[in-house]
């Protein structure tokens, strides 16, 4: 099987995305980690596959696949790498698109500045419904069975999010704690791992471990969930900067049922083929 493919990234966090519309193709998870693999295959964080909606009332679907060949339901720089490649590739002339995902529904707009919001929808507090074992809902959670105990905030922007405070997101061990917090029992899905840092009520720093990824130079999905925590602890004002490794997000929160609002860059980096 040969197929054409796109290397894209937001802010570091990297793609690589395949019009499934145009082309046949069916990917298994083994095929995904042969493609995704730095050394051997092309490389990447996710894998995107862009294909026709289940809805005809909406644009397009596409699908996210970590580099462990495990599909995950949303991914905030994906879905502007995405909105970049439908509109490169001719598949879309619309600067507003409503995009089906495994997440739920999200939208997409172009702006005249280049960058590209995303109303990535409604947070989910829920503990069932993130899912996230624990008795009861509440702002911050100790995470049992760690020493000293980590105190985190959970969120689901579409995927399940566990944010910690930080005095200094430079000398936490992210690795090391992402690690345990992704594949802690609580998560029955894994979870993302956000560490966070206060700058400003306007300005936070931030490194997120990705479930099925490890540290990315940048997490959409993460960004909104940081700033929806750190917003119900009084801490954050509605726009906040989030700086990642790989640069800044602009998240705009109002509040408790409302949607979350995403803004930064895509871009593309080579275009190319590969068989397998």
């Amino acid at each position: 099987m040969r197929f054409e493919f796109t290397k894209m990234h937001g802010l570091g966090n990297d793609f690589i995305v395949i019009d499934a519309i145009n082309q046949d193709i069916t990917l298994d998870p083994q095929q995904i980690r042969t493609i995704a693999n730095r050394h051997t295959g092309v490389g990447c964080d996710q894998l995107l596959l862009v294909e026709r909606p289940h809805n005809t009332a909406l644009d397009f679907r596409y699908r996210i696949f970590n580099a462990d060949g495990g599909e995950v339901e949303q991914c905030g720089n994906g879905a502007r790498c995405f909105s970049l490649f439908v509109h490169e590739k001719g598949l879309s002339s619309s600067d507003n698109l409503k995009v089906e995902t495994s997440g739920g529904i999200i939208e997409i707009q172009r702006s005249s500045n280049g960058l590209i919001r995303v109303n990535m929808g409604i947070p989910q507090l829920e503990p069932d419904k993130i899912p996230f074992k624990v008795s009861k809902q509440a702002i911050q959670y100790p995470l049992e069975g760690t020493n000293p105990t980590i105190i985190m905030g959970v969120v689901s922007m579409g995927n399940p999010h566990a944010v910690t405070l930080v005095d200094d997101i430079d000398t936490t061990p992210v690795e090391r704690l992402g690690s345990l917090i992704e594949s802690h029992l609580a998560f029955p899905q894994h979870v993302n791992a956000g560490f966070m840092q206060v700058i400003t009520p306007s300005h936070i720093r931030l490194r997120v471990y990705e479930r099925g990824a490890g540290e990315t130079l940048a997490c959409g999905t993460g960004a909104c969930a940081a700033v929806v925590w750190g917003r119900l602890l009084g801490k954050l004002e509605s726009e906040v900067r989030v700086s990642l490794r790989g640069g800044d997000l602009i998240i705009n929160w109002s509040g408790e049922h409302e949607p979350v609002y995403m803004s930064g860059p895509a871009t593309r980096v080579f275009e190319g083929q590969i068989e397998l």
